[in-house]
């Protein structure tokens, strides 16, 4: 179990709810880190009292740290501060909160630190898994996932041997579109993608429930958690989100992992593990609930799964490539500048374009495909635009 914690993305919706859980918990919370938001931070200062808070923007740390001068917590800042903090404090463990590509050096960082790794941060392991993975087993530490599915493939798969396990089966809640045929998506309007039927999220991941990428992303994820190859992965989807996943055995039976939907629960899970303790999560009412609905994804509509499949299979990079035409099709698309059903085309352009310099899978080549893979599709935007 945790002791002493350091959150990185401390002020986004995982950060703010670790907070909560390890008031909830007991773990003190040594180290914060975020973005721009100062107000919040300040907030989780004077309650939280950490050693440090790391905040990425300069100007704003500097205004920070005159607010809370009368304070004992050690204000740092800079575009690297997120991999400095982790060698800062006594912490044993990084909860990972941080939105995209960016968080991948921050958790190579910690690792190196020899922290353990609670994991919110998917992109980490789907641009760079297998190196990732590595840094754990050289550096003897352990990761546990904090995203809902990879938690209850956890619980259900902990301590069972890989050769007992025929299928995993990470389900989708089909977000905000689901149902909608492909023609339709294309008149989707971007306040229609920023809702979400069950869960309470970040704007880039909402978005990327509602496209379904999210799925894809958590599909690449589980192959690096779990050791279980790609085509034994199945996704599914599942309206109300009470299944968060599930594993199926060799002799037939199927193992799910059930709760109402609460990241808290997740949270708490990785800080605790092996252990459970009273959370704060309410108990699941199976009787008022009255039905589980389970669908085969549309994968016409929906190719994002597929796209991912293809990454995965073409190997190296190009899950990186994925990830990082992703990020950039969801920026163009907050921005209004594509479409809601650009953003397949454009996963499928990157993949289709993409050639790689390196051969050896590296950090630094990991981080160039992903630089290159925004850039083909910046381009390809403006060139539409004209």
């Amino acid at each position: 179990m945790a002791e002493k914690i350091c959150i990185l993305g401390s002020t986004g919706s995982i950060g703010t709810q670790a907070l909560e859980s390890c008031s909830h918990l007991g773990i003190e919370v040594t180290a914060i880190c975020a973005g721009s938001r100062i107000d919040i931070l300040e907030q989780q200062i004077r309650k939280h009292t950490p050693k440090v808070c790391a905040v990425a923007d300069e100007r704003k740390a500097l205004e920070l740290k005159a607010r809370v001068a009368d304070t004992s917590t050690k204000i740092i800042s800079g575009a690297v501060c997120s991999q400095e903090i982790c060698d800062m404090t006594d912490c044993d463990t990084v909860l990972n909160a941080i939105t995209g590509i960016a968080g991948l050096l921050p958790t190579v960082s910690a690792i190196k630190a020899k922290k353990n790794i609670a994991i919110a941060n998917k992109e980490t392991l789907v641009a760079a898994g297998d190196i990732v993975n590595e840094l754990i087993k050289e550096n003897g530490v352990i990761m546990l996932p904090v995203d809902s599915e990879h938690c209850a493939v956890h619980q259900c798969i902990d301590g069972r041997n890989k050769d007992e396990i025929s299928k995993l089966i990470i389900t989708a809640s089909g977000g905000s579109m689901f149902g909608k045929t492909r023609k339709e998506l294309e008149g989707v309007k971007l306040a229609d993608a920023l809702t979400h039927p069950n869960w309470s999220m970040g704007k880039k991941i909402t978005i990327d429930s509602s496209t379904l990428v999210n799925k894809g992303l958590e599909l690449i994820e589980a192959i690096r958690l779990f050791g279980i190859p790609e085509d034994r992965i199945d996704v599914l989807v599942h309206r109300e989100s009470i299944v968060h996943s599930m594993a199926s055995f060799v002799d037939g039976s199927v193992m799910a992992q059930m709760a109402v939907p609460d990241m808290r629960l997740c949270i708490q899970y990785a800080l605790t593990y092996p252990e459970k303790k009273q959370g704060l999560t309410a108990p699941l009412n199976l009787a008022k609930l009255g039905k589980l609905s389970f669908y085969d994804v549309d994968n016409e509509a929906f190719p994002s799964v597929e796209l991912a499949r293809r990454a995965v299979r073409m190997g190296g990079v190009m899950p990186a490539v994925f990830n990082g035409a992703n990020e950039a099709c969801v920026d163009l698309f907050l921005n209004e500048k594509i479409r809601f059903t650009d953003i397949f085309d454009y996963l499928e352009y990157a993949l289709n374009t993409f050639r790689p310099r390196a051969e050896k899978l590296t950090i630094d080549s990991v981080l160039e495909a992903d630089s290159e893979a925004r850039g083909l599709i910046y381009e390809l935007a403006s060139q539409k635009d004209k």
